[in-house]
């Protein structure tokens, strides 16, 4: 099976465009900002979401061309593109190596965006072929993963990143790292990743608590700091209750076990949904 044999559907697959949205961390730290009449900044952060999109699907195919045997073994995964043999070894190499080209392209002549996608890479990697099966590690580089992509929106574009930004979205990618291992805490023995026999139910429960108290009062505190306040007025107030509510139903998902894929709860959930909708109508209008 050819490059060009290979069906468009099965290519699209195995690049996982719906975990793009995990992407979306760049543009926190232009939001925040309100710099949204800077033209060229936006240009610099859409380069920097674009890069990540391109370099991170890379790594989920290479990822998925190491795993393809064991994949193939699992009840769910065996569906994988590369798994079910719906995409060829060399087809998938090239996609990833085309990407992996087109990512870099995005990022030229910006020292400290490259400098951070290769630590995505890297990271990503080692937490693949090895890291992913040592308990705390693994959800730490998951949540490393979501503050690179902060920084590459901050730092890499000349936007300087709030500390209370930078505290929230540590916890709060630690919590849905945590909520994520929950979920597949609740799959069949034989589905489960070799990581999930560290971690005691009891104890997933303890961090998922401690990592979503502290994105709540990280968050709230930035609420209402000076230069929240300064920016919006007392409008992000008015969102702490959505944010408290939308993690608690989320919670509450995890526990029926569905939050194994954190992007595609997020969006099915016509709650969590609403929360989202209502957050952003309330940061976007005029200030109180």
């Amino acid at each position: 099976m050819s490059f060009f044999s290979t069906s468009l559907f099965a290519l699209i697959r195995l690049m996982r465009p719906h975990q793009w949205l995990k992407n979306t961390f760049v543009f926190a730290g232009l939001v925040f900002s309100q710099a949204w009449h800077d033209g060229p900044l936006w240009l610099r952060v859409f380069h920097a979401f674009a890069a990540f999109c391109c370099i991170s699907s890379m790594v989920y195919i290479v990822n998925d061309w190491h795993d393809r045997a064991s994949d193939a073994m699992h009840p769910a995964k065996r569906h994988r593109p590369l798994a079910s043999r719906s995409v060829s070894v060399p087809a998938a190499l090239l996609l990833a190596a085309g990407l992996l080209g087109a990512g870099v392209l995005l990022a030229a002549g910006n020292r400290s965006l490259l400098v951070l996608l290769g630590v995505y890479v890297a990271l990503n990697l080692a937490y693949s072929w090895r890291l992913k099966r040592v308990p705390v590690v693994d959800v730490s580089i998951i949540a490393t993963g979501f503050m690179l992509r902060l920084l590459a929106g901050t730092l890499a574009v000349g936007i300087a990143p709030s500390r209370w930004l930078l505290l929230t979205g540590i916890f709060v990618t630690l919590f849905l790292g945590f909520c994520k291992r929950k979920a597949e805490s609740f799959q069949d023995e034989a589905s489960q990743r070799a990581v999930l026999a560290h971690y005691p139910a009891a104890l997933l429960d303890t961090f998922m608590a401690a990592t979503m108290g502290a994105t709540l009062t990280t968050y709230s505190l930035f609420t209402a700091s000076a230069e929240a306040q300064l920016q919006h007025g007392e409008s992000l107030l008015y969102t702490v209750p959505i944010v408290i509510f939308g993690m608690l139903r989320y919670t509450y998902q995890v526990h029926r076990g569905r939050g194994e894929d954190v992007v595609r709860e997020l969006l099915r959930d016509p709650w969590i949904l609403a929360c989202g909708v209502l957050w952003l109508a309330i940061f976007l209008s005029p200030r109180l």
